[in-house]
C-alpha cells in the first residue's frame, strides 16, 4: 500500500503518537526506535530524522502527550463562570478517577526522569506549568472572596502532590481503593485547601 506523503510536522505527529503508545505498551526503558518505527511501517532512519535519538523522541513525546491535556485544564480554566466551578471541574478531572491523561505513562515518565536529563527537564518545565495554572485561579477565586487561600501558590503545590501521590497508588495497586473513596479524597483535599467543609463545596460549585 503506498503511503500518503505527509508534511513534516504531520510525519512529526504521527511519530509522536506512535512513541506515546509504545511507550504506554512497554515503558519507558523498554521502547525502541525500531518500536516505533515497525509501527507506522517506516524506516528506523526517518524517525531519527525526525528525532537524533531515543532520549529526545521519548522527551518530545511526552511534551506530546502533556500538551494536549494542558490544552484540555486551559479551557476548563477559562469557562465563564466561578473560579471556584473552575477549580472543581479541573480537579475532577485531572484526579486518577477522571479521565485527564494515561496516569501510567506519567509514573513510567517520573520514574524515567530520575536518569534522563532531557525528560527531567520536560517534566519539571510541565509540572510548573500544571501548578502556575491552578496557581492563577486560586488567586482570582480568593480574590473575588468566594473561598480563603492566603498561598494559592503552596495550594496548588499540596493539591497536585495529593492528586499525582493517588494516581501512583491507584495505578500500582489496583483494586486497593474504590474510585468513589479517591474522588471524595481529591474533594476533600480541594475544600481543605480553599478554607470549605466539602458540603459547602459541593453546594456552591454546583
Amino acid at each position: 500500500m503506498t503511503r500518503v506523503r505527509l508534511s513534516v510536522a504531520e510525519r512529526r505527529r504521527e511519530l509522536l503518537r506512535a512513541a506515546v503508545e509504545q511507550i504506554e505498551a512497554r515503558g519507558v526503558a523498554a521502547v525502541r526506535i525500531a518500536d516505533v518505527a515497525s509501527a507506522l511501517g517506516v524506516s528506523n532512519a526517518l524517525v531519527l530524522y525526525h528525532f537524533s535519538s531515543k532520549e529526545k523522541l521519548v522527551a518530545a513525546a511526552f511534551c506530546y502527550a502533556a500538551e494536549s491535556d494542558l490544552g484540555h485544564l486551559r479551557r476548563i480554566l477559562g469557562r465563564r463562570t466561578s473560579a471556584l466551578r473552575r477549580l472543581r471541574a479541573a480537579v475532577r478531572w485531572y484526579a486518577p478517577t477522571g479521565q485527564a491523561k494515561g496516569w501510567r505513562l506519567w509514573i513510567e515518565g517520573w520514574a524515567a526522569a530520575l536518569r534522563e536529563p532531557s525528560l527531567r527537564e520536560v517534566s519539571r518545565d510541565l509540572d510548573r506549568v500544571w501548578k502556575a495554572e491552578l496557581t492563577a485561579v486560586i488567586t482570582e477565586g480568593a480574590a473575588a472572596g468566594e473561598f480563603h487561600c492566603a498561598d494559592p501558590a503552596s495550594a496548588a503545590w499540596r493539591l497536585t502532590a495529593t492528586l499525582d501521590g493517588l494516581a501512583v497508588q491507584m495505578t500500582s495497586y489496583a483494586g486497593s481503593l474504590s474510585r468513589a473513596v479517591m474522588l471524595e479524597w481529591t474533594e476533600e483535599a480541594l475544600a481543605r485547601e480553599l478554607g470549605l467543609d466539602r458540603a459547602a463545596l459541593t453546594r456552591q460549585s454546583a
